[in-house]
């Protein structure tokens, strides 16, 4: 016995505690090699018996047998094997896919199997002969006559040689002769041991079939066998809960992309609009990293990369200075001096080869630096140091005795020719205003600007000038030569852990780099706002594309596709979408770098656009990651669909 049906009911709830009863009580058997033709009125139960045969409705009481194994006992992933491998499928309406050619819908079942190309394709190609339209294969269904598409759908149903063929009045949309030609084909594939079940309404077509089963009222009222000859019944050597191959991921994305030439124009428009969100957040983040290599770049110009800035953590403070007018006053930062032993305890340091003290003191009102009837103001007073390289001396030399050495942007203030001209510096040291005259030795290239300039003593001379004015100065900064410059980051370590800072510049880097960042991921998140409506954009469109291809997803589950299979293929589709929006967006964020720093090179001489590889890999990673977010609802949608439902879609 290849199929018993035991005592099966089907009832179908109609809301407000209302049931019709479908089926009522079906005992019937079937054997291979049967023809068998299920006749009766409209609603008499007929498509309901089909279903459950074919293992698209498991919603029933009894029991349906097959091979011994009762149906509704096994796993859902079982049942999917039992259609995918034991039962073929023939509709009235044929339930080819319109984009697919012929060759691609025989094929399909197989795809589904995970059977190899070449495998499927050969098989295919055979089936295609055996119903006798092989020059037809590369074509699309819409070319095709009725005739001719229904044997494409009865060379689909053979595809994975199933021992069941389920037809549901498969010459219901076909003239006469083109009906006989059909029949005459079933009945060939009935004589090759296989159980042909159709429900049909034409008694010519019943009369053909060497078994008649009639239902009325979800009952069989009338089981004959006709046309009956002598030969021994075979039993299956099949067994439905043997393993069958799967959906492979490489079929996914083939199905996937095919599906997506079908909506080209669409699919391009949805990866333009997800593209700039991503374009938008890599350029964004481009500028960001651009500035700040610019300005650490311009750091590290200035500064010999052997040499550690060591600094105490300094106090502001405010204060009159004698001999100022009533009301002045100076705002500066006090810094404890190094003491000897503390500059000892730095020479000693692993990698430091000499040691240099220096002062430097921050005032933020009343220091001047008058030449002739100029003025302009400063902020630093500070010494040289191994840390400065005459590589960076806009014109002259570095300071020596009775010298001064000024920044760019006091000289842009007094003058580019006052290089070796007499200036009166006037700061406060200790709280207390001294006033002296010095020859410009050179002038430093600096990024201050107005009162935030700076001047530069030796320390010597630093040292006499205070002491000239009865003031005693001690270091309150000390530069460490190092050996090589890769033991900077280890000595500026050990530096911290003592409890000291590094340069102010250093500092200031980091706080304007973080400001940077902050401004940057501000940004990039006004920039995701893009790239959420993107994200809505394609959960739409998905799910909109889910309600257009119902029919085709019940036709894969008919098929065997697992709810695994159909969420797959959805998912590959989004997947596929993030991927392109991704490479749009890379392109896009490379042609915008370009022009922005065209832009910026011709304004201030400087590219500032920065697209490194890891954003523009980041950008294709958050595109797919997004698309797959996006399409995780309408392909849990798809593969939950009832195929029964799916497959009365037109």
């Amino acid at each position: 016995m290849l199929l018993e049906l035991k005592n099966v009911r089907k009832k179908y709830k109609l809301g407000k505690g209302n049931e019709f009863e479908a089926l009522r009580g079906i005992d019937v058997s079937f054997n291979p090699g049967e023809l068998v033709a299920v006749t009766g009125e409209s609603g008499s139960g007929k498509s309901t018996l089909m279903n459950l045969l074919g293992g698209l409705d498991m919603d029933y009481e009894g029991s349906i047998m097959y091979t011994g194994s009762n149906l509704n006992e096994l796993k859902e992933t079982e049942i999917d094997n039992y259609r995918k491998m034991h039962i073929g499928f023939i509709f009235q309406s044929f339930n080819l896919i319109p984009h697919m050619n012929v060759l691609n819908n025989v094929t399909l079942g197989a795809t589904l199997s995970g059977l190899s190309k070449a495998e499927k394709n050969k098989r295919g190609k055979e089936l295609l002969e055996k119903v006798g339209i092989a020059d037809h294969m590369y074509k699309k269904p819409n070319q095709l006559s009725g005739g001719q598409m229904q044997r494409v759908a009865i060379a689909r149903a053979l595809m994975n040689d199933p021992d069941i063929i389920l037809a549901d009045e498969p010459t219901g949309a076909l003239d006469s002769e083109t009906s006989k030609q059909i029949i005459e084909l079933i009945k060939e594939i009935a004589n090759e041991d296989k159980l042909v079940i159709m429900v049909t309404h034409s008694d010519k077509v019943a009369e053909s079939c060497n078994r008649i089963i009639q239902v009325a009222d979800g009952k069989i009222t009338d089981d004959s066998k006709i046309n009956n000859e002598d030969k021994p019944i075979k039993e299956s050597t099949k067994n439905v809960k043997k393993k069958a191959s799967s959906l492979s991921a490489f079929s996914s994305f083939s199905l996937a992309l095919r599906n997506m030439k079908e909506k080209i124009g669409r699919n391009i428009l949805i990866a333009i609009g997800a593209s700039i969100g991503i374009a938008s957040i890599i350029i964004i983040m481009s500028l960001g990293q651009g500035i700040e290599s610019y300005m650490t770049g311009t750091m590290e110009d200035l500064v010999n990369p052997r040499v550690v800035e060591v600094n105490k953590i300094a106090e502001s403070s405010s204060g009159t200075t004698d001999g100022m007018p009533p009301g002045a006053e100076f705002m500066t930062s006090e810094v404890e001096p190094f003491t000897e032993d503390e500059l000892t305890e730095l020479a000693k340091l692993d990698g430091v080869s000499n040691i240099e003290p220096g002062f430097t003191e921050m005032s933020m009102q009343g220091s001047l630096i008058e030449y002739g009837a100029k003025e302009t103001s400063f902020m630093i007073l500070g010494t040289t140091s191994s840390n400065m390289t005459e590589g960076n001396l806009e014109e002259g030399n570095m300071p020596s005795t009775n010298e001064v050495l000024i920044d760019s942007s006091a000289a842009d203030k007094l003058g580019k020719d006052i290089v070796g001209s007499t200036v009166t510096i006037t700061t406060a040291i200790d709280n207390t205003e001294i006033t002296g005259e010095f020859t410009v030795s050179g002038i430093y290239t600096s990024t201050g600007m107005g009162n935030f300039s700076s001047i530069y003593f030796t320390y010597d001379e630093i040292s006499t000038f205070a002491k000239d004015n009865d003031i005693e100065i001690e270091p309150t900064v000390v530069y460490l030569l190092c050996d090589n410059e890769t033991l900077t980051d280890s000595v500026e370590e050990e530096i911290v852990s003592m409890g000291y800072t590094g340069s102010m510049q250093e500092a200031m880097l980091t706080s304007i780099v973080s400001m940077i960042d902050v401004v940057t991921y501000l940004l990039s998140g006004i920039a995701a706002i893009a790239l959420l409506v993107s994200a809505i954009m394609i959960l739409v469109v998905m799910y909109i594309s889910v309600i257009e291809r119902t029919a085709e997803i019940g036709l894969m589950k008919a098929l065997g596709a697992r709810k695994k299979d159909i969420r797959r293929i959805f998912s590959s589709e989004a997947l596929l979408i993030g991927f392109f929006s991704g490479i749009l967006g890379v392109i896009s964020s490379l042609i915008m770098g370009v022009i922005i720093n065209s832009l910026t090179t011709n304004a201030f001489g400087i590219a500032i656009a920065e697209v490194v590889p890891v954003y523009m890999l980041a950008g294709i990673l958050l595109s797919v990651v997004v698309s797959l977010l996006s399409g995780l609802f309408p392909a849990m949608k798809a593969a939950k669909l009832d195929p029964v439902v799916s497959l009365r879609r037109e």
